[in-house]
């Protein structure tokens, strides 16, 4: 497999900075982010590589010789935000992704499948975590409309750039499960959108996450590697549904996810909590999940995402670049 980095965690630096990181992590791919709830940080020129063959072939330059190159192209946000604020400007996002992706040589682009307000005229999302009653199947199906519109469209745009798009299966999204993704396909008979294998979101549903690729098959297109740890504590008293996020005050630092929303912060008691690989479930699980999408693809790339709050920047990647790459060697060990 392919092992990368998703360059968030290193926006802190310059992408030489995040380049020279992941080389010396014994990886070799980063994943830009190119908007949607974060900004193009290690992508400044973005509008210039777009329309200028020179800022593109400076841009791709800054790789040459590092044996590091680019993993994937990233905008997770929310197209389907019923403020234009939000929804246009994610939408917008992912459209220009795609058209950079093509430019810049890539053919994959992670973002969200989105989630839309509950009827016509509504200003905030709204997500059916159970539909027993007749009135949220009706929020749903006025949901799914707006969905296959804008991903039937969207799909269309994806295959005329020679780029597939690979939806990251997240909470507050309409599409994330196993089942939301055939419906999705169904309903938009789309060719060129799939699924990011997130392990870490399908840890905290009680999914199987080696079954999701082997059930899914070749709809995986991309693949993070993030682990969640369940803490038993408090998960049997408050469930993983738990809600006891605070608000943050606008003096503190806070996140911007796109018009006036903003992250709140995690539960201090919290029914799970993302961890560094190997902090939730061990290297022979992950030898196990990157065998499975070995079966689908194996040139697809496996990029960490670290979001433990526990360690460090550095840190927490080289936590996780230790479990994955043992992961990866045992591939080819002999049994």
């Amino acid at each position: 497999m392919k092992l990368g980095v998703y360059n968030a965690i290193l926006h802190d630096r310059t992408l030489p900075e995040a380049i020279e990181v992941v080389a010396q992590l014994g990886l070799t791919g980063i994943e830009l982010n190119t908007g949607g709830f974060l900004p193009a940080t290690h992508l400044p020129t973005l509008d210039e590589v777009l329309t200028s063959d020179t800022a593109r072939d400076d841009f791709l330059g800054q790789f040459e010789g590092t044996g590091v190159q680019i993993a994937g192209l990233n905008c997770n946000g929310n197209p389907l935000h019923p403020k234009p604020a939000i929804g246009d400007a994610h939408a917008a996002d992912v459209r220009r992704s795609i058209r950079l992706a093509e430019r810049l040589g890539q053919d994959r682009v992670v973002t969200m499948s989105g989630l839309p307000g509950g009827e016509p005229g509504a200003t905030v999302v709204n997500w059916v975590v159970n539909a027993w009653n007749s009135a949220a199947l009706d929020v749903l199906d006025y949901q799914w409309d707006v969905a296959a519109r804008f991903w039937r469209e969207t799909d269309r745009f994806a295959a005329e750039h020679g780029v597939k798009v690979a939806l990251e299966l997240h909470p507050q999204n309409l599409v994330f499960n196993s089942a939301d993704v055939h419906q999705l396909i169904e309903r938009t008979g789309a060719t060129h959108v799939g699924v990011e294998l997130d392990a870490s979101h399908l840890f905290w549903q009680q999914m199987d996450p080696v079954a999701v690729v082997r059930h899914l098959g070749d709809l995986v297109l991309h693949a993070a590697a993030k682990d969640v740890r369940i803490n038993p504590e408090w998960a049997r008293l408050n469930g993983v549904l738990d809600n006891s996020f605070r608000r943050l005050d606008p003096a503190e630092p806070r996140t911007n996810l796109g018009g006036d929303e903003w992250a709140n912060e995690w539960p201090k008691n919290s029914a799970w909590d993302f961890v560094a690989l190997g902090r939730g479930h061990d290297t022979a699980f992950w030898t196990e999940f990157l065998s499975a999408l070995r079966d689908v693809d194996p040139n697809m790339w496996v990029n960490i995402e670290h979001e433990d709050v526990s360690l460090g920047r550095i840190e927490g990647l080289e936590v996780a670049a230790d479990v994955l790459t043992r992961a990866n060697a045992a591939l080819t060990s002999p049994a």
